[in-house]
């Protein structure tokens, strides 16, 4: 048996892992889901896993801890309240900021420019339908305000754009706060980088986007639960929004194997929506890739690493999920 056991691990991932972890620790690596490699036990007493493993309940009684090589937990605080256990659990919070909030800007960017529509529009060397915007004096709303949020923050203010914050905890004296109603009426960008809760799933529906002014681009780099494809997909067509650029997806552990798999989308609301929006020109789907920078997996892989020297010496992780 491993000692520990990575899940998810692609190519440039698992070559930085190998690359700092101790000739003496037994490790396996897959790049597959654990529904993927369909593993009956689990082949470690510790296992790692991203966002996209279904962990079995009955894996439960039988490791001592899960490490999520992500910057979210709620998949995690989701199995111990799923099995009613206290397993250890770990993440990495503070590894990829700076990669998401890039991403962030590259999808804004790309809308505001009608990117997808410019590079449609090569073959025939037509410019007609494809004059953009620029980023300068328009109003970015930031939507969570953590470690990544206030990342974005810094990009956009560096742009030279307006940067509404809506965040319960003002943590930033920097950043002027506004309450979601009085912001997004203002806003020209929606970026959503909030943490996934047990309260504020669909957060971004259709009855509460509907207030957003006339062509606003949509972004959302957090958790693909916080915003229906369906409700989004009527909010574009009816013109509330200008343009949508996804990088997380609701049931993206069904809809990432499926993919991968080349069985196309399922017939879910979430995934038919899914498969319009990304036939439109106005939509921009990454595969929840913000994340990944030479720069930000080389920080994943030691930070991982960190933690689990940490459990080993102490019975815990140096990081682990908030209660």
């Amino acid at each position: 048996m491993y000692d520990v056991y990575f899940y998810e691990a692609f190519e440039e991932e698992r070559d930085a892992l190998i690359h700092y972890a101790p000739k003496t620790l037994h490790v396996g690596y897959t790049h597959k889901t654990i529904q993927e490699e369909n593993h009956a036990e689990p082949p470690a007493p510790i296992i790692s896993i991203r966002t996209q493993s279904q962990l079995p309940p009955a894996w439960a009684s039988s490791i001592k801890a899960i490490l999520s090589r992500s910057a979210g937990y709620d998949h995690l605080t989701a199995y111990q309240c799923q099995t009613s256990s206290a397993i250890h659990c770990g993440y990495l919070p503070r590894y990829c900021a700076r990669a998401v909030a890039e991403q962030a800007m590259l999808l804004w960017t790309a809308l505001l420019r009608q990117l997808p529509r410019q590079i449609r529009q090569f073959d025939s060397f037509h410019r007609d339908g494809i004059t953009g915007s620029e980023c300068l004096g328009k109003n970015l709303l930031v939507a969570g305000v953590g470690h990544i949020g206030k990342q974005i923050a810094d990009l956009a203010l560096a742009l030279g754009m307006n940067v509404l914050a809506v965040d319960p905890v003002e943590r930033h004296p920097d950043l002027h706060y506004f309450s979601f109603t009085d912001a997004l009426p203002r806003a020209d960008l929606i970026v959503c980088s909030m943490n996934l809760t047990n309260t504020n799933a669909d957060f971004f529906s259709y009855d509460r986007l509907a207030g957003a002014k006339p062509g606003a681009l949509f972004i959302n780099i957090a958790r693909g639960e916080l915003a229906p494809p369906a409700d989004l997909l009527r909010l574009l067509r009816e013109g509330i929004l200008g343009g949508i650029a996804l990088d997380v997806y609701p049931e993206e552990q069904q809809l990432a194997v499926r993919l991968r798999a080349r069985q196309g989308f399922g017939d879910t609301s979430s995934q038919r929506a899914l498969a319009e929006l990304r036939n439109d020109d106005r939509v921009i789907l990454t595969p929840h890739n913000a994340f990944n920078t030479r720069e930000a997996v080389d920080r994943k892989a030691s930070q991982s690493i960190e933690q689990l020297h940490h459990f080993f010496q102490h019975g815990n992780f140096l990081w682990p999920i908030p209660d």
